[in-house]
């Protein structure tokens, strides 16, 4: 009984003991710092503890006030290398943290010279890798003894880390499964099936740009699923109208996030509406709602609003200039000519292609069906998840429940289930075996590994760009001593060259909607503006220029997310697609930003605005256009329904 004693008391004794040291180290303080900082450009630190506390750094000894035991410290550096201690009241150090220091202008080279490299040799992985092996050298601080690490973090750090989030794996789950899909509807005749019956309607190269464009803006609900579901349809159609796969791209590419970006219920609009409720949250004097606030800026969203009339205006004309307008012009040599040779990626992009089975019949419902339940899940899962979220409210309404939805959850659910329905359609009709079926799924997913690999090193890359600060550096450089009527121009500008840089609208947004908020209102109180009704077009239009130039800088970076996949989609290499495409993005771009974003800051009706805007772009294209069927003297071409008919 004596014993049982000694081990009743012992036993607790013991755990006290071996939980003492855990409980002095929880309350000693800590200091973290950034893993790298830039030099001249304001960086946080965050202090735990118990008072008195006193921060240092370099000569410089500040008291830490804590509330709730914690404190946030913003701090600047010009040295080389950032040194910090933390001390007591009699200069004891209790905590230090250093981290390597660079100029800030190094922060946007990785991204450059990804972009850079990838437009001179046309190897976006090589160039990738190569800025990737940079940003992670410049993380070490440009240590000469970290190159070698630098190039082994390329892959294992950061490629690794890119991979390890559960929304990006849940694209690529998404565009491996639509890819195994559209491997099974290429095989047992679904594609041809379809294209037969879009050509009944589709005569010519005019419409099928057209219906290309009404395509991609009818599937208005998430540009991930616009640019796979619009490019891989369309794609057979326009190879045989002669319009070439760099066209194409442009087609899905310019109405898959323009259209995401500005209608009232996508995934999109819960993401734009939940940062600028969180942005209000920071402003002082405005009473107005989040969604009010979006809808205000709707009209001021020139360059969404102005890409997407472009994209009708070029169909419906005929006319191309640039890059785009050779590479029609190849399009429609390469189908008279038949014995051109191919080039090394269209002779890769050929071998790549599934054409249907031999002997088969070619039913479009065998692409219609799975296409029309990948939608319909989609659209399906968004709602579920969004009630789900908001718990199922009968008053909930469209805008709320997509803005509180799981778009990703929803994508991968409408993915699965068009391949499965896909797979029993063709089975029951006995038009593949299984063991048929199956190879052509992988097939499919095959197809889909290049970019895949491409949109995992560019989400690499981003991250290589937030270790780095480039955000803040780029933000840094346009937010001081800004006019009233300026703000949106400058906000226009910023935001594009940063998502221009980084490949990432989503992120853009993210950092520059809380940013831009609380800024456009403190530049109108500071004028005496804020409130007033004749002034507050300019809040709009800051608000709405973040996310112009986030739709503008994806539409022109190697980078965004969007831009590889209307590329893969429609069979067109990243940097041609990105060449063709630049020139038009840059054409809008100028345009909205000259007869829009600068004259209705100073007062013109926004109205006014897209109808100038709307008249200089067909004049432009007047101007600068022509048809690449028309160079060789002949009408507009149109589709051998025939040769559809008889194609495997």
């Amino acid at each position: 009984m004596e014993g049982y004693k000694i081990r009743h008391w012992l036993t607790p004794l013991l755990a006290l003991l071996m939980l003492l040291p855990g409980l002095a180290r929880a309350g000693e303080p800590t200091l973290e710092a950034p893993a790298l900082v830039l030099k001249g450009i304001p960086f946080e630190v965050t202090v735990t503890g118990t008072e008195p506390l006193w921060l240092v750094q370099e000569d410089n000894r500040q008291p830490v006030s804590l509330e709730n035991g914690a404190a946030i410290i913003e701090l600047v550096t010009e040295a080389d290398r950032l040194a910090l201690s933390l001390q007591d009241e009699a200069g004891t150090v209790l905590a230090e943290a250093t981290s390597p220091a660079i100029a800030a202008w190094l922060s946007v080279v990785p991204a450059l010279l990804a972009i850079v490299l990838a437009l001179a040799f046309r190897q976006v992985i090589l160039a990738l890798f190569v800025a990737i092996c940079c940003g992670g050298w410049l993380g070490y601080g440009l240590a000469g003894d970290k190159l070698l690490s630098s190039v082994l973090d390329s892959v294992n750090v950061h490629v690794l880390a890119a991979a390890s989030d559960a929304e990006h794996m849940s694209v690529v789950l998404f565009c491996l499964l639509i890819g195994g899909m559209v491997g099974i509807i290429s095989r047992n005749g679904g594609t041809v099936g379809i294209a037969r019956h879009i050509t009944r309607f589709v005569r010519g190269r005019r419409s099928a740009q057209t219906t290309t464009g009404l395509l991609g803006t009818a599937i208005f609900f998430d540009d991930y699923a616009n640019a796979l579901i619009v490019g891989n349809t369309m794609r057979n159609i326009t190879d045989r109208l002669r319009i070439s796969r760099e066209k194409l791209a442009y087609l899905v590419d310019s109405t898959a996030a323009p259209v995401s970006a500005i209608l009232l219920v996508t995934t999109w609009i819960g993401f734009q509406v939940g940062l600028i409720d969180e942005a209000l949250g920071l402003v002082d004097g405005f009473d107005g709602s989040a969604y009010g606030v979006f809808m205000a800026s709707i009209s001021y969203s020139f360059y969404p609003i102005l890409a997407l009339l472009f994209v009708f205006m070029i169909s419906l004309s005929g006319r191309d200039f640039g890059p785009m307008l050779k590479a029609e012009r190849r399009a429609v040599r390469r189908q008279r000519e038949a014995d051109d040779e191919l080039t090394d990626r269209e002779a890769i992009a050929e071998e790549a292609s599934i054409d249907a089975k031999p002997g088969i019949p070619h039913r479009a419902l065998n692409a219609i069906v799975p296409m029309t339940v990948l939608v319909l899940t989609t659209l399906g899962g968004i709602w579920y998840t969004g009630m789900s979220e908001l718990g199922f409210p009968a008053e909930a309404g469209l805008r709320d429940v997509f803005g509180s939805s799981d778009s990703f959850t929803a994508m991968m659910w409408g993915s699965l289930l068009s391949t499965l329905v896909a797979l029993v359609m063709t089975r029951i009709q006995g038009l593949l075996s299984m063991d048929e079926a199956a190879h052509y799924w992988f097939e499919g997913v095959k197809s889909m590994l290049l970019p895949i690999t491409i949109l995992m090193m560019a989400w690499a890359l981003s991250s290589v760009n937030e270790t780095l600060n480039t955000s803040d550096y780029l933000v840094s450089v346009l937010s001081d001593s800004l006019q009233p009527e300026l703000i949106p121009v400058s906000v226009f500008v910023l935001s594009a060259f940063t998502a221009f840089a980084t490949g990432s609208s989503w992120g853009v947004m993210g950092i520059m909607m809380p940013l831009v908020v609380p800024l456009a209102w403190a530049v109108l109180q500071h004028h005496g503006l804020a409130g007033d009704p004749d002034a507050m077009h300019l809040f709009y239009a800051s608000v709405a220029a973040v996310l112009a130039g986030a739709v503008w800088g994806d539409h022109c970076s190697p980078l965004a997310e969007t831009t590889l996949l209307a590329a893969m989609a429609s069979g067109c290499g990243l940097v041609e697609h990105v060449r063709t495409q630049l020139p038009y993005a840059l054409f809008v771009g100028v345009i909205a930003t000259l007869f829009g974003v600068v004259p209705v800051a100073y007062g013109m009706p926004w109205w006014l605005g897209i109808i100038i805007c709307t008249l200089a772009m067909a004049a432009g294209l007047r101007l600068l256009g022509k048809r690449a069927d028309a160079e060789e003297g002949e009408p507009e071409a149109t589709v051998n329904i025939d040769a559809v008919k008889t194609s495997s």
